[in-house]
């Protein structure tokens, strides 16, 4: 079996450029470097430069080029295929790549990795179509703005500081946050809820702002789960909130968020931000319907979370549900009697 050759390091080409300028020949750098003197002779004759010579980080410049191939992404097209498929549907790398791992398939990256491939498709090519794969569509990486929302008196309002702490542990299932996304400061909305522990979240147009039928949809929707998958529901300070009373009698309890910290109610606010991929601030509100908001609310239950192990909201949700099952679209909601 033949020797295994190994390569020259940065270590011996300092010492290689050392004795070359202290007038040693190739034989004797090889020697003393313990190297057969071909080796030494082919590393100074591809990794000198017309100009600078011989310069240890050149030649390791040079030897490093000659070994970069690609990223991952442009070497294997399968997996770029897999990948940008993935994103076109919304889903983050970081849930790309623990799925993959998840579900330990023949494809593996990390999520940086395809971070790194997008930006370096925006930088040469100049396209900044290619920002539009990311989750937040930025062309560079960074910190966006929050929004605040002001504060009303509303009656019966109970503090989120007087709800229980274990809440905040999501370890319990039932325990709900809920909020409007405005598409535009005038018009339709889209009434926003997910359940705390799983993700599971819940989307439903409302063609007004006020409080009533805001309060018909929520009942609609809790009316029509088990008395044990809707026990709290966190919201902020907004008036087409007022109504929230109205849940009290179905055993469930309502808090507010202190005013202009809508962040306690994160949970939400976080999935506000996955459907702005969907539906940007600006979109005319008229451009969907119902239908659409189901297929969206399909999609972002079934993505992997990594804060749920890269499982999906709706496989957690549903192995709580017990016998009884729950249809989001119910007209005739059961009695919770």
């Amino acid at each position: 079996m033949g020797q295994r050759y190994k390569h020259v390091n940065s270590d011996e080409r300092a010492r290689i450029a050392l004795l070359r300028e202290g007038g040693q020949s190739l034989r004797q750098i090889a020697a003393a470097l313990g190297r057969p003197p071909s080796t030494i002779s082919r590393e100074v004759k591809r990794n000198s430069g017309k100009q600078v010579g011989y310069k240890p980080s050149w030649a390791e410049d040079q030897a490093w080029s000659r070994r970069w191939s690609g990223s991952r992404l442009e070497r294997q097209p399968a997996l770029r295929n897999y990948v940008l498929e993935h994103l076109a549907k919304g889903q983050s790398p970081e849930q790309i790549a623990g799925r993959l791992t998840l579900e330990q398939s023949s494809f593996r990256i990390s999520h940086e990795s395809i971070y790194r491939f997008i930006y370096a498709q925006i930088t040469r090519s100049k396209n900044y179509g290619w920002r539009n794969y990311l989750p937040q569509a930025k062309s560079k990486r960074g910190w966006g703005r929050r929004q605040t929302l002001p504060a009303h008196h509303i009656k019966d309002r109970v503090s989120i500081s007087e709800r229980p702490a274990f809440i905040e542990l999501r370890k319990h299932i039932g325990n709900w946050e809920v909020d409007l996304l405005h598409p535009r400061k005038s018009g339709p909305c889209v009434l926003v809820a997910i359940e705390r522990a799983t993700r599971m979240v819940l989307l439903a147009k409302q063609n007004t702002k006020h409080a009533q039928p805001v309060a018909d949809q929520l009942i609609t929707w809790f009316t029509a789960m088990p008395l044990h998958m809707c026990k709290t529901l966190t919201q902020d300070n907004g008036p087409e909130f007022s109504s929230h009373y109205l849940l009290n009698p179905l055993g469930i309890k309502t808090y507010f968020c202190n005013p202009h910290q809508p962040w306690q109610k994160g949970s939400v606010e976080n999935m506000n931000g996955r459907i702005r991929r969907t539906i940007p601030l600006g979109t005319d509100p008229h451009s969907f319907d119902q239908v659409d908001l189901m297929a969206l609310q399909n999609r972002l239950n079934s993505t992997p979370r990594k804060c749920l192990g890269f499982k999906t909201p709706e496989e957690l949700f549903l192995a709580q549900m017990k016998p009884l099952h729950f249809e989001c679209e119910s007209t005739s909601p059961p009695s919770r009697g």
